[in-house]
């Protein structure tokens, strides 16, 4: 017998050996009900192209807390409030890891970022230091001029291009959100713009767009590791791909700033500049090296550029299709800021109606429909189910979100519901955690719903909106398309008409 036929024969003898060890496991111990799935694939042919639908789906026939098998790796999905409760807030330490996937690995290099990171000693001080260093609500006010330019700059393209034609022009609307978070995050986080070409020919909006795909493709490699080495997805190729545009890219970066440390004491530090002030020190708690300053960056541009845009997105959607709503935002907006000048961002907090808005969006269209994936540290008992140690959790933000015991007519769009309560998105209440809870809970929350809330709300005051070719609201494609996060399948394209005065 060849060498071949002796390495096929051992890898079928452990596989069969491992599935049936494991079926023995389970039969003892008290995992929670779920499909039994098929020998080495498991459940893996149970999701399709939006998994979060299809775990909604499987959730109602076996219950909030499911266990699978996705190819060899014990998989749980929590999909109601008091199950995200008892995984985020009982038992919030046992899963306050990252699972190790080639995603993390190959994307963040070597899970250095917070996004990915193994929770430890490490991951707690990147974490201590981004929020103390760079997303401060001091660090956060440095840059609120910028802000208020780069949004002028957006505005005044739009209406420049809805007064100098007769009857307005369709502009699409999302290409024109994505350039200005775009624009925003470089200056925050490199300390100046830099165009689609300078970082590569695809542009910003293409590469970002791969990575959120490939960080939550269903990868082979990761559920069936023995097949990783054979890339039989071409997943890992286009992960180096993208992860050698960024490498390249940060590397420029990281040289420009080391080139020019005589920067004005007086100009605002941007996040390179900060991270760079520890690069290298022993008396810092913070040891840092680039590789590491490579990884936080990715996080801030891609937290603050694609999820800021994506919720903008779909904010302006619904409300094109809810024009009542719209109106009534509008209506909030006239009497608040007036119709002699655009929004500022200390009207943020006078504009109840607005919050509703972004709330119901963010309830409808969560910013990671199954947030990031945790991993259990340890062996535990939930609710009376045994969780197996390295089990993979899914939190689906999505379904919990649309849950019938917490909200009347779910699938409806209505920002009405959060009037009269002090429901909010910042973890505390399970039956809305579009941006998670506990330990591994978004830090950038403030920062991104900064932008977002003054996004829509100039979006709104400056112009009414309707869309090309007498479609009617009705008629307005709301398809999502699945990655990291849910973005819409299609642009939004639609015609303005300026309100303002001046």
């Amino acid at each position: 017998m060849t060498n071949w036929l002796w390495i096929v024969l051992t890898l079928v003898l452990f596989l069969v050996g491992y599935v049936l060890r494991n079926k023995t496991n389970e039969k003892k111990k008290n995992l929670p009900p779920g499909p039994k799935g098929y020998p080495l694939i498991g459940s893996l042919n149970l999701l399709g192209e939006k998994p979060h639908r299809d775990l909604e789906r499987l959730s109602k026939k076996y219950g909030p807390i499911m266990h699978m098998r996705l190819g060899l790796i014990p998989t749980i999905v929590v999909s109601s409030p008091k199950a995200a409760e008892l995984f985020l807030k009982t038992h919030d330490l046992s899963f306050a890891t990252r699972p190790v996937h080639q995603a993390a690995q190959y994307l963040s290099w070597g899970q250095r970022n917070l996004s990915f990171g193994l929770y430890g000693s490490y991951w707690r001080d990147m974490r201590k230091m981004c929020t103390l260093e760079l997303l401060s609500s001091l660090k956060i006010s440095t840059f609120r001029a910028m802000r208020r330019e780069e949004i002028g700059h957006f505005i005044e393209f739009i209406k420049n291009n809805a007064t100098s034609h007769d009857g307005g022009v369709a502009i699409d609307l999302s290409a024109k959100i994505t350039t200005c978070n775009t624009d925003m995050s470089c200056r925050m986080v490199f300390g100046k713009k830099y165009s689609d070409e300078e970082f590569d020919p695809k542009g910003f909006k293409e590469i970002i767009k791969e990575f959120m795909h490939l960080a939550a493709a269903p990868n082979l490699g990761d559920y069936i590791p023995f097949l990783a080495p054979l890339d039989l997805q071409g997943l890992t190729k286009r992960m180096k791909a993208v992860n050698k545009v960024f490498d390249d890219f940060f590397d420029v970066i990281i040289d420009e700033h080391i080139q020019s440390k005589d920067k004005d004491q007086h100009e605002t530090k941007d996040f390179v500049d900060v991270m760079l002030s520890f690069m290298g020190s022993e008396q810092s708690e913070y040891r840092i090296e680039r590789l590491n300053i490579k990884a936080i960056i990715l996080d801030m541009l891609i937290t603050s550029m694609d999820t800021a845009s994506t919720v903008v997105e779909w904010a302006i959607s619904q409300l094109i299709k809810h024009p009542t709503t719209m109106k009534k935002l509008q209506k909030e907006l006239e009497t608040t800021v007036g119709m002699e000048r655009m929004v500022e961002e200390s009207d943020l907090d006078k504009l109840p109606y607005l919050n509703m808005v972004i709330k119901e969006t963010l309830r409808l269209h969560p910013v990671a429909p199954l947030l990031l994936p945790h991993a259990a540290i340890e062996e535990c008992t939930v609710n009376g189910f045994h969780i197996p140690k390295n089990s993979r959790v899914f939190i689906n933000a999505w379904t919990i979100g649309r849950d019938p015991e917490y909200w009347d007519e779910p699938e409806k769009f209505f920002p009405e519901r959060f009037s009269g309560n002090n429901i909010d998105y910042i973890g505390r209440d399970f039956e809305f955690i579009p941006f998670g809870s506990g330990r591994r809970s978004c830090p950038g929350m403030q920062l991104g719903m900064i932008v977002v809330r003054l996004m829509v709300a100039q979006i709104v005051h400056c112009f009414d909106w309707e869309l090309p070719n007498g479609m009617v609201s009705s008629e307005l494609d709301m398809n999502e398309e699945f990655g990291l996060t849910i973005p819409r399948s299609t642009h939004l394209v639609a015609i303005p008409s300026y309100r303002l005065k001046k």
